[in-house]
This record gives structure tokens, C-alpha cells and sequence, in this order.
């Protein structure tokens, strides 16, 4: 059988449990991300984001015939460049992947400070998910008034993670991959704006954007503004 024949779209490289879970979970969300259905696989790197930051390349460098495109997410903090801005280690590794055999067929996305920057958006369902009950505030007003994660006027804590753990902390509920399978799949992905989720969602729809789609929008655009056209001669003919 042909190597193309049997191509899937899509290899993912993460750091760990919870990302691939959340990356899974929201893959399996193409309608919300305006995107075809594909098929897809997630690997973890040993080496954690440290390893997805230095090793990426060689670890998909075996798989550059057997998926279309390659994608790896890790987090900022704990990768070991703490030094440079995100988009700078993007640009680094996608360029070792692209002298791997993945050259304009690869995107790199790095989250900072990590991937809980990802679960704090304004959905209700974040706090459902958390099994937030106290009904005297809500978690953003609580983390505020007791820790240092969240400061006061911000949309988003200052540190996403330890914010997370405290606030399963004070309901009484333990972290685990299950959490962000279930705010992946619960969270509308129009209400997180952080600059990673958005590379995210961008790169996506660049490769696997439903056919069409811009098309259907512009005939239903025609459409109505032929109906306005017609509405408006009957109503000049109505005058005469």
C-alpha cells in the first residue's frame, strides 16, 4: 500500500498525562474549532517539556512519512528557557523540526506560564467542573482574597497552576488527566484568549479548515442581501 494511502493528519507531541488529555479531548472538538474531522495521534516525551523543548526534532523525525503534519505543546515554565519569550522557543524548535523533515508542516505551542493558563476562562462550567460550592464567592474572588495566585483586576491568576491546586484544595477535590478531559470538553473555546490557545486554534483550522465553509457563508450572505433587494422593489411597487 502507498505511504500516502496511509497517512494520518495529524502527530502531537506533550510533556505529560494532562496535556495529552486535554489535547485529545479538544481534537475530538472540530466542529467548536472550526475544523474536519481527522485522525491523530498523541505522544509523551520522557523528558517531559524540557525534553519536547530540546528533543522534539528527533523524536518525530521517524514519523515525517507517516502523518501530514506534527504539532508539539509544552509549557513555558519548567522547559528550561525561561529566559527567552515563547514565540522566540517556538520559532527555535519548529525550526529544528523543519531541518527534521517536517519544513512547513509543523507548528510549536507554548503555553505560559503552562497549561492551567488554559483552564481559568469565564465559563461556568469551570467552576462545576472544580466543584466549586461556596456560595459566598466565587473561585476568582476567593483566590484574590486569600492567596497571591490571583491579583485583584486580573483576567487571568498570576500563577494558573498553584491557583488550580488550591482552589481543589479548598473543595476538597484531587487533581487528575480526568479534570482537563472534562473542561476540554465543557469550556467553549471562543472565551479563552490566551495567546497559546489562540496559535492553537489558528494553526488548526490553517490545516485542517472545513472545505467550503467560507463559501456556504458567502452565498448566505448574497442570499439575504437578494432578499433585501427583492423586499425593497415589491415595497417601491406597493407605492406607485
Amino acid at each position: 500500500m502507498n505511504s500516502v494511502e496511509v497517512q494520518k493528519d495529524l502527530i502531537v507531541l506533550v510533556a505529560d498525562a494532562d496535556a495529552e488529555m486535554a489535547i485529545r479531548t479538544l481534537l475530538g472538538r472540530s466542529e467548536a474549532l472550526g475544523m474536519r474531522d481527522i485522525s491523530f495521534d498523541i505522544r509523551r516525551h520522557v523528558q517531559r517539556d524540557p525534553g519536547c523543548r530540546t528533543a522534539a526534532h528527533s523524536f518525530l523525525k521517524p514519523e515525517t512519512s507517516l502523518y501530514k503534519y506534527a504539532l508539539v505543546v509544552f509549557d513555558w515554565e519548567g522547559a528550561g528557557a525561561e529566559d527567552k519569550e515563547p514565540d522566540e522557543i517556538e520559532e527555535l524548535v519548529e525550526n529544528s523540526l523543519s531541518q527534521a523533515g517536517w519544513d512547513g508542516r509543523c507548528a510549536v505551542i507554548v503555553i505560559k506560564p503552562e497549561l492551567e493558563m488554559w483552564v481559568w476562562s469565564d465559563s461556568p462550567h469551570v467552576s462545576t467542573t472544580l466543584g466549586w460550592k461556596d456560595k459566598q464567592s466565587t473561585i476568582q474572588e476567593w483566590l484574590t482574597a486569600n492567596t497571591e495566585f490571583w491579583p485583584a483586576g486580573k483576567d487571568k491568576p498570576r500563577r494558573p497552576k498553584e491557583a488550580l491546586h488550591e482552589s481543589l484544595r479548598h473543595a476538597r477535590k484531587s487533581s487528575s488527566p480526568s479534570l482537563f478531559e472534562n473542561l476540554a470538553g465543557q469550556v467553549s473555546v471562543k472565551r479563552c484568549k490566551d495567546r497559546a490557545f489562540c496559535k492553537f486554534k489558528t494553526v488548526l483550522k490553517q490545516w485542517f479548515g472545513r472545505p467550503g465553509r467560507g463559501l456556504v457563508k458567502e452565498s448566505r450572505v448574497a442570499y439575504r442581501a437578494g432578499s433585501a433587494k427583492t423586499a425593497a422593489r415589491r415595497i417601491r411597487k406597493a407605492k406607485k
